[in-house]
């Protein structure tokens, strides 16, 4: 086993939190600062998720703004202990950064961009505290694919209690996991993503080492068993007032929209096909960001 490098070329801190140790990278701006509030950058959630996937919006922010990306937990070098993962943990470890962010910069609300399933987590925060989120920028965000929208009870999820009996049980959890997060596994995973062969080689390659750290496997299993999915996101996505920005992919798995006509029309929504992956600041930052930064102001 490696040890885990830094995802970011950054410094990296950790905070207590209700949700554990977690930790996060910040950089402060390298020049002609722009008179924007810090932003926080949030991962998505899969076998090998981490700070890693957000690092070329990182190194773009990071040049006009403050910037902040977290380990989720149960990710990176946040606590991967033993525990049940849900949206409630992830929530309340965003809430966490966010509340660091503020005190530390003096600003009453924070710029925050979260990615795929991390988009819903990001949504929550700022449904339980609109104050502390002045807009979002969702990129692929899940919930808007497939004919059926989700109006759960309130912090119900999708959770399939049997299937993680199964993936849990302790003479084979160990094997799930490492047959999930085989090199050539994580490649057809990112090829997927991406649409394409021409992923990006240093996330693969991070990808392979953050799975084989102490306690990897304990958050994806239980993502793998739907328990990280709010099965009341559309109403939350329905209740937003403040300004949200989402990125669509053209390619591979994650090009479902279908379900974003219940918020496209409101003025406080905008959506983007952007070309390329779920990830498509990996593949045209310029092209992303001459979107993007105009949102931010």
């Amino acid at each position: 086993m490696s040890a885990l490098p830094p995802a970011l070329d950054a410094e990296r801190f950790e905070i207590d939190t209700p949700a554990g140790r977690v930790s996060a990278y910040r950089a402060w701006p390298q020049s002609g600062a722009a008179n924007l509030p810090p932003v926080l950058l949030v991962h998505s959630v899969n076998a090998s998720g981490s700070a890693a996937e957000v690092k070329p919006m990182f190194e773009h922010c990071r040049r006009r703004r403050a910037v902040y990306a977290l380990d989720l937990p149960g990710f990176g070098f946040s606590d991967r202990s033993d525990r049940v993962y849900t949206p409630r943990l992830m929530t309340d470890a965003i809430h966490a950064m966010l509340a660091h962010m503020r005190a530390a910069h003096g600003v009453e609300a924070i710029d925050v961009l979260g990615v795929s399933l991390a988009s819903e987590f990001v949504v929550r925060a700022q449904q339980e505290a609109p104050h502390t989120v002045r807009r979002m920028a969702l990129v692929s965000p899940t919930g808007f694919s497939g004919p059926k929208r989700r109006y759960g009870p309130p912090g119900s999820t999708l959770f399939q209690a049997w299937l993680f009996k199964i993936l849990s049980w302790p003479f084979w959890s160990e094997g799930i996991y490492r047959n999930l997060t085989r090199p050539a596994v994580i490649r057809y995973f990112l090829e997927r993503t991406w649409g394409s062969k021409r992923i990006d080689e240093a996330l693969w390659r991070y990808d392979v080492i953050t799975t084989r750290q102490p306690g990897a496997r304990f958050a994806p299993l239980h993502f793998v068993a739907a328990g990280m999915f709010s099965r009341d996101i559309n109403s939350l996505y329905e209740a937003v007032t403040c300004p949200v920005w989402v990125s669509m992919a053209t390619r591979g798995d994650f090009t479902d929209y279908q379900g974003k006509v219940t918020v496209e029309q409101r003025p406080n929504w905008q959506f983007h096909a952007i070309e390329g992956g779920a990830l498509p600041y990996f593949e045209d930052l310029a092209a992303f960001t001459d979107k993007l930064d105009p949102f931010w102001g």
